[in-house]
């Protein structure tokens, strides 16, 4: 699953897709309660942008070289990442909540005819924004000519297709983050290196992903407006949440074909396929309505031990990032390419890390941007 031209899916590949998701559901329910207290959208403006500008700066200064690669230079810093990609997509989904973030819900409760499709309707401008950027995504995945490639290119080249496109790796994506960042700024040894030998670069938190990350955030502020539009009634939150995960269940089946590698938009995690992300999201709405129930309307269950990293979840991942190749969060494996000794050392230093966030949880330190 690691690879970016292998198609298909394991349970490991929610996890960053899940956090793009919940950021969605936070800023829907962080945004209205800001609003509701009367905060002005200059002072919305300036905590997002704050935010979106410290997240930018963790990534390229800290988390995209470490002390093995020597003093950080401008001629080969990669200029995109994980944080950056967080970054950019929270800033796009927090811009749109300034602008359209509705202050009084219970208003629009029962007096339209549209009021059961209120969660949509009353947000309309920011589904015109979300159906221009999808449009851009598409028009320039399938239509950008790429020199030397076929139109719509989307494997690994190199040995890939009987090497017939050696330099066409990630294809119009491969393209643009050239392009508009530089050959010496995105990522060299991509998973496909070794497996297809490539031999261009290709940045999985490139920007054509990104589009397709916002729109992933975009089904979670949906999920997030869900919850506040219909907080009095936890069945219709239930059943909604149903609903968003067949419709995009049924979207990823048309987009595959019901195939693993064909279809017209295969699922393909590093290139954010838009197949990827209606089916990540999918599973995203049932597995938010499995915790809204167990959680929130069953109490079964407070979210321990997890709940303390979310707490001081910027803090733990940094750190974790930068610590990942130390004793004891890392060490050499005997026998690195069996399933045991690497699954034993990652629970280890995760258990290590949730035991960490719950010191700092106990003396009540949180690391807020």
């Amino acid at each position: 699953h690691c690879c970016v031209f292998i198609i298909g899916l394991t349970v490991a590949d929610l996890v960053m897709p899940w956090f793009v998701f919940i950021i969605g559901t936070s800023v829907a329910l962080a945004f209205h309660a800001m609003v509701k207290r009367g905060v002005s959208r200059i002072q919305l403006l300036r905590k997002l942008t704050w935010r979106t500008v410290i997240l930018l700066l963790m990534g390229l200064c800290f988390l995209n070289y470490g002390p093995r690669d020597g003093p950080l230079s401008w001629s080969w810093a990669r200029i995109p990442g994980v944080l950056q990609r967080l970054g950019f997509t929270y800033f796009i989904l927090a811009l749109m909540e300034t602008f359209f973030c509705l202050k009084d819900l219970d208003r629009y409760q029962f007096d339209n005819w549209w009021a059961p499709l209120r969660d949509i309707v009353l947000y309309w401008p920011e589904w015109v924004i979300m159906v221009i950027l999808e449009t851009l995504w598409l028009c320039l995945t399938f239509l950008l000519p790429v020199p030397g490639c076929p139109r719509g290119y989307l494997g690994p080249g190199g040995i890939g297709d009987d090497g017939k496109y050696p330099n066409c790796t990630g294809g119009a994506a491969g393209y643009i983050d050239k392009l508009v960042l530089g050959v010496d700024h995105i990522y060299h040894y991509p998973t496909c290196k070794e497996l297809y030998k490539t031999t261009q670069p290709f940045d999985p938190e490139g920007i054509l992903g990104t589009i397709n990350s916002i729109l992933m955030a975009f089904f979670g502020l949906q999920a997030g407006k869900i919850i506040l539009m219909y907080r009095q009634q936890p069945l219709s939150i239930l059943k909604r949440f149903l609903i968003w995960a067949v419709l995009l269940g049924i979207i990823s089946a048309i987009l595959t074909k019901c195939t693993q590698n064909e279809g017209f938009i295969p699922i393909n995690k590093n290139l954010w396929s838009l197949s990827f992300v209606t089916t990540l999201s999918c599973f995203s709405f049932v597995l938010l309505g499995i915790m809204f129930y167990v959680i929130d309307v069953k109490n079964w269950w407070g979210g321990q031990p997890f709940i303390f990293p979310g707490m001081n979840s910027i803090l733990i991942y940094v750190a974790s990032s930068l610590l990942s190749t130390y004793f004891p969060f890392s060490w050499e494996m005997r026998f690195p390419n069996s399933h045991a000794e690497p699954l034993f050392q990652n629970l280890l230093g995760t258990s290590l890390w949730v035991l960490v966030a719950y010191l700092l949880y106990r003396k009540k330190f949180f690391l807020k941007i």
